[in-house]
């Protein structure tokens, strides 16, 4: 399955991730901020990025930049447990903000097994697809 890199400070909600992801055969590594999770993701060669916005010292939408000039296609979803605002004057909807910032998705903690399963294995068929579409054409006719 995928190699899967889980960045969050809150020691449980790294155990439920991992023991999920694990349970669907996936290989994880934890940190538990934004400054090991780059660590970790430049030692590593994951297929999937899980990151919590709200982290002490490097957050995650820093980290998420960090990793993107790094490997621009990794997909990363990103986690929060603020509640999202739909209203503006309540302050900004940080999940939203990640999509656009470019995270693939978003969870809001705490989430449903099945929503998180589900973001995983769409994340990774996207993943999948993008990197066979984003691949160069390869001329099989020409020799040596």
């Amino acid at each position: 399955m995928a190699k899967i890199l889980v960045v969050d400070d809150d020691i449980a909600v790294q155990a439920t991730i991992r023991m999920l992801l694990e349970r669907a055969g996936h290989n994880v590594v934890v940190a538990s901020d934004g400054k090991n999770g780059l660590a970790a993701f430049e030692a590593g060669d994951f297929d999937l990025l899980f990151l919590d916005i709200f982290m002490p010292g490097m957050d995650g939408l820093e980290t998420m930049r960090l990793v993107h000039q790094q490997q621009p296609l990794i997909p990363i979803i990103m986690i929060s447990g603020r509640p999202m605002t739909p209203d503006p004057a309540e302050g900004p909807d940080f999940l939203t903000m990640a999509i656009k910032l470019g995270a693939i998705c978003s969870l809001q903690k705490p989430f449903r097994p099945a929503a998180l399963l589900a973001a995983v294995a769409g994340c990774l068929e996207a993943a999948k697809r993008s990197s066979s579409s984003s691949m160069p054409a390869r001329d099989v006719a020409s020799g040596p």
